[in-house]
């Protein structure tokens, strides 16, 4: 097991990456959102990841979220796609040795066809050729995978499905409702979506992307279902509207101003009460709320 390498208590993760370029002026909310910094400003993901490995995460994410063929194409980027999915590798790669520390980076698979929207989910051959492309680019390159943000059960058991093919480790996280209930934005209940994957190998699986009392309220149904490590990485910013579309005028929402550091650490201790043996931070969430995390487990 992967996580058999890391820190007691619990496994750090880094936070979001799309949001935190954008509030350093290095990305922008269009198509291509954190992908546009890879073309722009390739030293600005490295700052990013190297503020959260000062701050204390175990494991970065690569920048890859945003690198997929989906968002490409209509840019008529789609022949740089391989490119910039090992660029975001090699980032992380740089900043972990600019850092000196033995970071783990895990490459980041997130869907395929629209983030929260699980309408647009294709057949499972379509999404899971997509996400075979996808871990094909960043498989030489990454510790691991973070299938994450999956809306729905297909979504989900394609990615790591494809992620598994390539023999590294696999984690899997899904996005919640925002009411708390225990479901996936899809409707589907999270005992169903355990019991799609239960079999696949996943190392470890998670709640991101969702406010943080629907993590706290859903995470405890999880770990119960659950025969491996779980956790749980939060957004910041307020609720998703329904049938939300990052690929249209909408902006994603504001932050949400009452979660700061010290008020997303409480959540997170009751993660870890819970049963959560990995947390991190998803949008908005930034370094300073990561280190408020690792203060949590140093005392």
């Amino acid at each position: 097991m992967i996580f058999d390498k890391l820190p007691g208590g619990f496994v750090l993760l880094d936070g979001g990456m799309g949001q935190e370029l954008i509030n350093r002026n290095a990305s922008g909310q269009g198509v291509l959102w954190s992908a546009k910094a890879l073309f722009d400003a390739p030293e600005a993901v490295v700052a990013v990841h190297e503020d959260y490995i000062r701050a204390g995460a175990d494991i970065i994410t690569t920048n890859s979220y945003a690198c997929i063929r989906n968002n490409f194409e209509p840019e008529g980027l789609v022949d740089r796609v391989g490119e910039m999915n090992r660029l975001s590798a090699e980032l992380a790669h740089q900043a972990r040795d600019n850092c000196g520390r033995d970071v783990l980076i895990a490459g980041s698979m997130g869907p395929q066809n629209g983030s929260y929207r699980p309408d647009l989910v294709g057949s499972y051959a379509e999404t899971l050729a997509l996400y075979e492309e996808q871990a094909g680019f960043l498989s030489e390159h990454v510790d691991l995978f973070i299938c994450e943000t999956m809306s729905c059960m297909l979504e989900a058991r394609a990615a790591v499905t494809a992620a598994r093919a390539t023999g590294k480790p696999v984690c899997l996280s899904w996005s919640i409702a925002d009411t708390g209930a225990a479901e996936l934005r899809s409707g589907e209940s999270i005992h169903d979506a355990w019991a799609d994957i239960s079999g696949l190998g996943v190392g470890a699986v998670l709640l991101n992307c969702s406010p943080p009392e629907a993590i706290s309220g859903v995470l405890p149904e999880l770990v119960a279902v659950s025969d491996v490590p779980v956790g749980a990485y939060a957004n910041a910013f307020t609720p998703i509207p329904e049938k939300w579309d990052f690929h249209g005028d909408e902006s994603i929402p504001p932050p949400r101003i009452d979660v700061t550091p010290g008020a997303y650490a409480k959540y997170a201790a009751d993660w870890v009460a819970a049963g959560a043996e990995i947390v991190g931070g998803c949008c908005e969430v930034g370094p300073s709320h990561i280190a408020a995390l690792n203060r949590l487990r140093t005392g």
